[in-house]
């Protein structure tokens, strides 16, 4: 999984890998050719006191240092690049696939989750394509060449290779192999302790009120503790690691020095010739160091790549049109045909046989108890998720085939739980229209009754608003999305329940504003609320998911049992009347 993700996301830096692998070639040669001029100076110029030759072969040696000093800066520089790069590109897909997503999907992954696997996974798999780049393109090259090399200075001793090698690469097999579980238990903890945290973060208000302070921090606290072992496991693993290494090297540097004295004072082998074969030792060692560091990386960048691909590679349940349609010839005709939605494995459909059509000048209301069907329902509208039976349509067109920037254009859709983003309240209402006038973002906030407490706000149209809209009230927050939603100007208006924080008389005035103001558009309420919806043109009572009634206010107070229960819930029998 991870080689496929690399494959697919390196293509576009291919050039660049080359030009990295030829800098790592020459940084390595350079470096392995050191010890063997070391060796030249010590046995022809140190022994035989040929100062001329000491500063000749010292003068290569300088130039070979420089030239190794600067391939490896500038692999280094395109190393990071590389790795810097893919990173941004594998958020960016990540992102994008999000993006794509309805709401089933990303329920079924969770924020959370998401969040971790966009920033945390990527950094890992960023992290060790940095790493790649820099060191293990590098550790090969030396292994391989340390190993030629030192063959080349004595191959009796390197004779010693053959046992030290291969026990570091069985260590570092088992050590790996005991890694990777322990990383995607790691990464699940992460997800966990993301999740309380958000949970606990959106829920302050909620946990100081019930007093739940204690129960949270232990919440928390068990999430952490998770977290904590998982590490302290990997911790544990990876402590083994160096220590192992440092005494193979340092009993194979003693190994050599002992073989290589008897072989000097024989005859068989000269000082500078021992001198850099245990260079050429160290390089070796070193280079299996750098390979052990890499491996132990690898198990967490697997287990990343496995939960990234997982994202990339789940297709939504929202798909694009293959022909889509981009203009439509009506003015906002909606029309809903035997319209059924099914969760995937569920026993029951949330929604099934629901027919009604809404045109324009018309104010369509949706009632009924909670777990109905209302915002399901609703939701289908702007495809935020797809019908699985029937058909919508918009001027006639199902709104699966729609150009999707068109649909979004044709209706405007304000959610029963209102978002603001961080920013002012100019750059949240022209998330409905970017090229919208100050005028035209007034005229919006006038007809929401959100104008005057704007107008008192420090800077007004530029006033800051905090991620979520924070530092506003709730129904200031539902005012401004539904300034938001008249900024558009769309064909067809969509209100999930948007007035429920609003008080009587705010709702009356913002209804009667908009009636003025999408006198020629289609507007659908879903509402609990029985004064936001009773003056409607329509009214559809949802039970359990099905139509059970439609008609005015009049007509299914008179002839429908479940609209007259709902309607007595909030009125009483003088007031409905």
């Amino acid at each position: 999984m991870l080689l496929r993700l690399l494959r697919a996301h390196l293509r576009p830096y291919r050039s660049s890998i080359v030009l990295l692998v030829l800098l790592q070639l020459v940084q390595t040669v350079a470096t392995l050719y050191l010890p063997t001029l070391n060796a030249d100076i010590i046995d022809r110029g140190v022994l035989t006191g040929d100062e001329g030759y000491i500063l000749r072969v010292g003068a290569v040696m300088l130039a070979v240092s420089l030239l190794q000093l600067v391939c490896s800066i500038a692999a280094v520089g395109f190393a990071a690049r590389i790795a810097m790069s893919l990173g941004g590109d594998l958020r960016a897909s990540v992102f994008d696939r999000v993006q794509s997503f309805s709401g089933r999907e990303v329920g079924r992954f969770g924020a959370p989750s998401l969040i971790t696997r966009t920033t945390n996974d990527v950094q890992q798999i960023q992290m060790l394509v940095l790493m790649t780049c820099a060191m293990m393109i590098t550790a090969p090259i030396m292994c391989v060449g340390g190993i030629l090399l030192a063959l080349n200075q004595d191959v009796a001793l390197s004779g010693l290779l053959l046992v030290i090698v291969p026990v570091l690469g069985a260590f570092i097999g088992v050590l790996v192999s005991r890694l990777r579980p322990v990383f995607r238990e790691m990464q699940q903890r992460i997800d966990t302790v993301n999740r309380v945290l958000r949970e606990q973060i959106n829920g302050l208000q909620v946990i100081r009120a019930f007093g739940k302070d204690v129960h949270e921090q232990r919440r928390f606290g068990a999430a952490n503790a998770e977290l904590t072992a998982s590490a302290l496991r990997v911790g544990n693993l990876m402590a083994l690691m160096f220590p192992t290494v440092l005494v193979v090297v340092n009993v194979s540097s003693v190994a050599v020095t002992w073989f290589g004295a008897g072989r000097i004072d024989d005859g068989s082998m000269q000082v500078g010739a021992l001198v850099a074969f245990l260079a050429y030792l160290m390089q070796i060692l070193m280079s299996v160091m750098m390979a052990t560091f890499m491996f132990m990386m690898i198990p967490r960048a697997e287990v990343c790549a496995e939960r990234i691909q997982e994202v990339l590679g789940t297709e939504t349940t929202v798909r694009l049109p293959e022909r889509p349609v981009r203009e439509l010839t009506g003015h906002g005709e909606l029309e809903l045909r035997d319209v059924g939605f099914r969760y995937p494995g569920a026993e029951r459909p949330v929604l099934q046989g629901i027919t009604f059509e809404a045109g324009p000048g018309e104010t369509t209301a949706i009632i009924g108890s909670t777990g109905s069907g209302k915002s399901t329902l609703i939701n289908l509208i702007p495809r935020l998720s797809d019908a699985t039976g029937g058909a919508i349509r918009i001027d006639g067109v199902d709104v699966r085939e729609i150009d999707p920037d068109l649909l979004t254009r044709t209706v405007s859709y304000v959610p029963q739980r209102p978002y603001l983003f961080s920013g002012t309240i100019a750059s949240n209402l022209r998330h409905g229209d970017p090229d919208a006038t100050d005028e035209e973002l007034w005229h919006a906030l006038e007809v929401a009754a959100a104008a005057d407490f704007v107008r008192e706000l420090p800077g007004g149209l530029d006033a800051e608003l905090s991620q979520g809209g924070g530092n506003v009230s709730g129904g200031q927050r539902q005012r401004l999305a539904i300034a938001r939603a008249l900024v558009r100007r769309p064909e067809i208006y969509l209100f999930d329940d948007s007035f429920s924080a609003l008080d009587y008389a705010t709702d009356a005035e913002v209804r009667a504003a908009l009636r003025r103001d999408t006198a020629d558009a289609t507007v659908v309420i879903v509402a609990q609320r029985v004064s936001t919806i009773r003056d409607a043109d329509r009214i559809l009572v949802l039970d359990a998911g099905e139509l059970v009634g439609v008609g005015t206010h009049r007509e299914l107070m008179r002839d429908n049992e479940t609209y007259r229960e709902i309607v007595l819930s909030q009125l009483t029998e003088q007031e409905a009347a």
